[in-house]
């Protein structure tokens, strides 16, 4: 049987009011269209259905929805469903509606904190960009490539007779086999030096960040962020109350002098060596040891946000920070999101031995009961080879992505638009023709006109310092999607007018 899909009206009656039932139920269904609760469209519940519901007989909802009818609320023919107007007055909305309620309620709203005032003006990176819209955004993953049919296996495998133990509440830091495949890999992989109960599970590599930042910083703690760097990350540390340092990249990533000079004294320094973002350089041996130097000195921590080190196409895969680390002073954050998918919300954080009680400490606090349902299978796709399967077809396909948006600028936009190939990453920053007069905020902005996203270089720096330059994302995109968009964004940066 098909189930409806009227909604539940919210009716309360008084059987001892001055008014009339009829009336009473007239003015609340009313109020509940004026204020939006019924849409434009949305179906009435059957009178029958209705008059049960409430207790009253049929022919009082009759009357009501007759009145309603009567004065345009109401729609409904004969043998068809009654539904809310489609067309209400303007003048009803206006005063009644959404737009007044929630202007009333914001007008009347309380305290807010100077910190949730100063985050909500801020933008936040590549992390809202308009659905629907692939290319060229940054970071999108092929979602076609993933195995489904093998996921919902793993899925189905465990959960068919899952642990009873798991059911009611887990371990802090996560599912403990999940733990020890990441620390396995990661030790292999990316070279680093930890173990299983190190690792925490997290709800992405935002709650990983979120995490590093609340136990590190106090408010007015200086903390190192890359320039240009990643706003999503900025703003996770200046909701913490840290006073950020902006340091320059340069070709050899972060600047460790300028910061030694700028902030001698910062708790943290947050960098991404492996692949800086936006720029996609690699930190140098030289800075890293630099990097490390300074943070044991200054008894400092340095977090190291490891966003995309599966995808490198060329060369040896480079070891982490975290593995050249002696002091037991590096952070390193992960994510499966690029790799899987976005909506898994599994990432991790390897912790510092000296810091797990304050983790799991904190994690207990806002977090007490983290989400387990997929972390059994993610293990069993791991453990299956089933993982690093999926990242060689996607380093192989991706290098080959690379390589056809390098040959669509080269053909379609010579001497508009310039890219280097690159050894890592998923997505490369075209620099721009200054004859031609545009800004990259400029380009930015016609890209947008024309359905693609584009990013400018420029709005990622903080200071007068900028490099202008278009953030092109290739990864999720095939190549005649790819050779389509090329000459969609030519046109847009060459039409005049």
């Amino acid at each position: 049987m098909r189930a409806a899909k009227s909604p539940l009206l919210s009716i309360a009656i008084e059987r001892q009011g001055e008014q009339s039932l009829q009336i009473q139920i007239f003015n609340q269904v009313k109020d509940a269209i004026l204020n939006g609760r019924l849409a434009p469209g949305s179906r009435l519940p059957a009178s029958r259905t209705l008059a049960a519901e409430i207790g009253v007989s049929r022919n009082t909802i009759l009357g009501a929805f007759g009145q309603l009818n009567a004065e345009g609320y109401i729609e409904g023919r004969g043998g068809s469903a009654t539904r809310v107007s489609s067309i209400l007055p303007d003048d009803l909305l206006s005063t009644h509606g959404l737009a007044g309620g929630r202007k009333a309620t914001a007008t009347r709203a309380g305290k807010l904190s100077s910190l949730s005032r100063h985050i909500s003006g801020q933008s936040h990176g590549n992390r809202h960009y308009p659905p629907g819209i692939r290319a060229f955004r940054p970071g999108l993953t092929d979602l076609a490539q993933f195995p489904f049919p093998l996921w919902s296996r793993m899925i189905a495998r465990f959960w068919r007779h899952p642990p009873l133990d798991l059911l009611h509440s887990g371990d802090l830091c996560g599912y403990f086999p999940l733990r020890q495949a990441i620390a396995a890999y990661l030790g292999a992989v990316r070279g680093l030096r930890c173990s299983a109960t190190q690792i925490m599970i997290t709800s992405g590599a935002q709650q990983a960040l979120d995490l590093v930042a609340r136990v590190i910083i106090d408010p007015g703690d200086d903390v190192w962020v890359e320039n240009p760097g990643y706003e999503g990350l900025r703003s996770t540390l200046t909701a913490a109350g840290a006073r950020i340092s902006h340091i320059p990249v340069d070709e050899f990533g972060l600047s460790v002098e300028t910061g030694r000079n700028l902030a001698p004294k910062a708790v943290l320094a947050a960098v991404t060596p492996s692949h800086q973002y936006p720029l996609g350089v690699t930190m140098s041996l030289a800075r890293r040891l630099d990097l490390l130097d300074w943070a044991a000195s200054a008894k400092a921590w340095i977090l190291e946000d490891d966003y995309d080190s599966e995808f490198r196409y060329s060369g040896r895969p480079l070891s982490a920070l975290q593995g050249l680390d002696e002091s037991g002073r590096v952070i390193y954050v992960g994510t499966f999101s690029k790799v899987l998918f976005p909506t898994l919300r599994l990432g991790y954080v390897v912790v510092p031995e000296a810091l797990l009680d304050s983790f799991i400490g904190l994690r207990g606090a806002i977090d007490d009961h983290p989400a387990l349902a997929l972390q059994p299978a993610l293990h069993a796709f791991i453990d299956d080879g089933h993982f690093t399967a999926h990242i060689r077809r996607l380093r192989r396909l991706y290098a080959e992505r690379q390589e056809m948006l390098l040959a669509a600028l080269e053909i379609h936009a010579g001497g508009l638009l310039r890219a280097s190939p690159h050894e890592a990453g998923m997505h490369l920053v075209a620099a721009m023709n200054p004859a031609f007069g545009l800004t990259d905020t400029d380009a930015a902005r016609r890209a947008a006109t024309a359905g693609l996203i584009a990013p400018a270089l420029s709005e990622f720096y903080q200071g007068s310092e900028k490099t202008e330059g278009l953030i092109l994302g290739y990864t999720g995109l095939t190549e005649p999607e790819i050779n389509c968009a090329v000459k969609r964004l030519v046109a847009a940066l060459t039409t005049t007018g």
